[in-house]
């Protein structure tokens, strides 16, 4: 029972007018209406604020626990004007940092933006203390997430101001007028998955109080690029790209792509044309100007004309079967300000394999203020020519990670360079030889999170490019040896579990559905993948492919992949136990596996008892293991599955989450079903703000339920009925899994972008405890007592009197 009190004392009434409220006897679905508007959003992240402020479990509080050695993708770097030692890093999805002494230490400036997805970055020259930062990786990669405008900040990253365009989407390039801090123009990309008209160049001669879209071309088509002519600020060009991806398709050319010039400050446009590849062939372009010679401009295009037939048994990166294989990366080169362009590269193995096959990803290039010579593609590779992209030498170096996409160069010393790069940032002082890796810059990206039951218990998870890790829970930054950390088997999108039974029998899935048993101690690893028969179409996997062990038996799996297969044996040998569950269709079918399965739980509570849901909207349950499936939709949007759980409270309970993202679609779709899915109860009306990633039932209390979002973690005690922001000192970001160590009573939250975190429990379940108390004596009586959780946590995690601890306290 919930006491009428608690439910008030959520203070939730009126909070939420932008979200559509559920009314029992409705469907789920018109209870629910996508949200892509960025309006919106930024009154979800000013109610989460708010929410934060006012929690009743603020007192808790979350403890970073690494990897500390490690870093994430970096999208752009500024450097303030004769500052070489202090400069701005964008992230994908961690967030903006500074540094002050060259990246010895980081400090984040912006934990309580609406996105920690930075797009770009730019310092006024005219007066460095003006920064601009454009939300929203320009970027398209898998867990590209969304902006929500543009921001300034007077007092050198202090403080900041929302200043518009809400609705770009993605922000790649700010560029400031050299002499006025408050002209500023602006590349916007627009949304990825849909048309919006908020994409294409804007200006400012107001600081952002207005803004003017100054080149549009369609509302498919985004501003990817941006540069103005350092000897006349109103000479500019901008780089259009057909910025569209599908869920089943990266982005291909569009036939409106192109390199377009004002010279009358963005009044008018021409687009140039002599000598760049055709509209129907030109991907995504990246601009560089010569400061040395304003006249010299370069492009890295991204060409899809064809180049050869792929052979019949050739394959991609990842294990598919390869298609016809494009020109890609191309350097070409303008002497006249644009008017004339000539292909600088040649079509050699260096320049075909620098943006191997997702050249959707990079597309930016560096010319040496000193020397119009001197130019940098990244890429996969860093690459240098010293003879204006004729000829190309690899940088690479020791700790310099592959996939690049920001460069700084030091006006004052070419030699002089800061990198940007998957793997954090990177700085030289030899023009490219050697690199110094800068490793400290917090903002790995995790995919998930699992836990063993060592003493500290571990932690377990796949990080974009940078495979699979594990480290002790009780890991404290700046604290604990920093290689405590140690890589396990595993990509860096690979599921993972842990046998239960014998905690050296680890799993891992790897791309599009490929899994693997391993030995932990002595390293030993055995590929363990499903395949489709000899007269059978080839199997679709996900990016993550989900797979379980059963509760019931830790020698049996369950992998999805467009169907949902399972071993008894340890994944020795597999049946299909059902047939294709997907909605697929043959115009969905693209360069990327789609109509797959994303999801899967099997009930605690009873052996064959199994839901799977899928990439394109499907959710089905089978009772009898897979001898009969039905599908449970009823009321429920089609959206992708993120997550489907079954009680192990009771049989007919399971709870399932869907993410917009891939429709653009930040609205919050959670769901509880009590009776096999017949039917559904929205449960997710008191969280401001999606996409969901995960659903996480605790396993003590069947009214505790933990859900990760794009903004945090959110917990009610009641189950569902009201929700709180879970605790303290964890920046917003993107929470893609939750993991709970039930001995210890410790929730991990594995972010993407922040790295893990832990919190303690013990005062959420006191507060549970007492108002469970509080309802039994109270019955329906509006006099129960008022709750708070503990006052101080940290006293009360070091308390071994406490009656929930079951082990000391694992704090150093």
């Amino acid at each position: 029972m919930i006491s009428n009190r608690l439910r008030q004392g959520f203070r939730l009434f009126g909070l939420f007018a932008c979200l559509p409220i559920f009314v029992p006897g409705l469907a789920a679905q018109e209870a629910r209406l996508p949200v892509h508007d960025g309006k919106t959003r930024l009154d979800w992240h000013a109610k989460f604020l708010e929410m934060r402020d006012d929690s009743r479990f603020k007192s808790l509080e979350w403890q970073f626990i690494g990897p500390e050695l490690m870093s994430g993708r970096v999208t752009d770097i500024a450097v303030p004007p004769g500052q070489p030692f202090t400069f701005y890093v964008a992230t994908a999805s961690g967030g903006l940092w500074k540094t002050t002494n060259e990246g010895t230490t980081w400090t984040p400036i912006f934990d309580d933006a609406p996105s920690g997805s930075t797009g770009a970055i730019a310092v006024a020259p005219s007066k460095p203390d003006t920064v601009w930062i454009g939300l929203g990786e320009s970027n398209i990669f898998r867990s590209s997430m969304a902006g929500t405008g543009i921001y300034r900040s007077d007092d050198s990253g202090a403080t900041w101001n929302h200043m518009g365009l809400a609705d770009s989407g993605h922000i790649a390039r700010i560029v400031v007028h050299p002499d006025d801090p408050d002209t500023v123009y602006v590349a916007a990309s627009g949304h990825e998955y849909r048309n919006n008209p908020e994409r294409g160049v804007y200006q400012t001669t107001d600081g952002g109080k207005t803004w003017t879209q100054v080149l549009f071309v369609a509302d498919h088509v985004g501003a990817i690029d941006l540069v103005m002519s350092p000897d006349d600020p109103k000479t500019l060009y901008a780089a259009m790209w057909n910025r569209i991806r599908r869920p089943w398709s990266d982005p291909l050319p569009g036939g409106d792509d192109g390199v377009f010039k004002t010279t009358d400050g963005g009044a008018n446009w021409e687009k140039l044309t002599e000598g760049l590849p055709a509209d129907e062939d030109s991907g995504r372009i990246g601009l560089a100007i010569s400061h040395s010679k304003p006249n010299v401009l370069y492009a890295v295009i991204d060409n899809h004309a064809l180049a050869r037939k792929a052979d019949d048994d050739e394959q991609d990166n990842y294990g598919r079967r390869r298609g016809d294989v494009i020109k890609g990366a191309e350097v070409y080169r303008s002497d006249n300000g644009g008017a004339n362009w000539k292909l600088a590269s040649e079509g050699d193995e260096l320049m075909s394999r620098a943006f191997a096959t997702y050249g959707w990803v990079f597309g930016q290039i560096r010319v040496d203020p000193n020397d119009e010579n001197t130019i940098f593609v990244l890429g996969v590779p860093l690459l240098k020519s010293t003879d204006g992209g004729k000829s190309f030498t690899n940088c690479g170096f020791r700790g310099l990670h592959a996939d690049h996409h920001a460069m700084w160069i030091n006006p004052e010393n070419s030699r002089h360079l800061i990198n940007g790069n998957d793997g954090g940032v990177n700085i030289s002082y030899d023009g490219g030889e050697t690199w110094k890796n800068l490793e400290n810059l917090p903002v790995v990206q995790f995919y998930n999170v699992e836990v063993d039951n060592a003493r500290p218990f571990r932690v377990y998870g796949s990080i974009q490019d940078n495979h699979s890790w594990r480290g002790p829970s009780d890991y404290r930054a700046g604290r604990s040896e920093l290689h405590e950390w140690e890589s396990i088997p595993g990509g860096e999108a690979s599921t993972m579990a842990i046998d239960p039974d014998d905690e050296n029998i680890f799993y891992s899935a790897g791309f599009y559905g490929s899994i693997q048993r391993s030995r932990l101690e002595p390293r030993d690893t055995k590929s363990i993948a499903p395949v489709s028969g000899k007269d059978e179409a080839p199997l679709r996997g996900q990016w993550l492919a989900p797979f379980i062990l059963s509760p019931h038996n830790s020698r049996i799996i369950y992998h999805g992949m467009n169907c949902v297969f399972r071993s008894l044996d340890q994944g020795e040998t597999w049946e299909r136990i059902s047939d294709d569950l997907t909605r697929v269709e043959p115009s969905r079918q693209g360069n990327i596996p789609f109509s797959t399965i994303t999801a899967i739980s099997e009930s605690p509570l009873k052996f064959g008892l199994l839901y799977a849901g899928t990439d394109d909207g499907r959710l089905h349950v089978t009772r009898d293991g897979g001898g009969q499936w039905t599908e449970i939709m009823n009321g429920l949007m089609r959206k992708w599955v993120s997550r489907v759980v079954a009680s192990r409270f009771d049989e007919g309970t399971v709870y399932a989450t869907f993410n917009g993202k891939r429709d653009d679609d930040f609205q919050v779709y959670v769901y509880r079903s009590t009776d096999y899915g017949a039917s559904w109860r929205d449960i997710g009306s008191g969280i401001p703000g999606g996409p969901v990633n995960v659903i996480f039932e605790d396993p003590n209390h069947a009214d505790i339920l933990y859900v990760g979002t794009d903004m945090g973690v959110f917990v009610t005690i009641d189950g569902g009925t009201n929700w709180n922001v879970l605790g303290s000192k964890m920046p917003i970001t993107f929470v893609h899994d939750l993991a709970l160590q039930e001995r210890d009573k410790v929730l991990v939250a594995a972010t993407h972008g922040r790295g893990m975190f832990t919190i303690r429990l013990r005062g959420l379940y006191r507060a549970f405890r007492q108002t469970d108390d509080a309802d039994e004596s109270a019955g329906d009586s509006e006099a129960a007592p008022d709750i708070e959780a503990a006052k101080d946590e940290n006293a009360a995690n070091n308390d071994p009197s406490d009656d929930d601890s079951e082990v000391p306290d694992q704090t150093p």
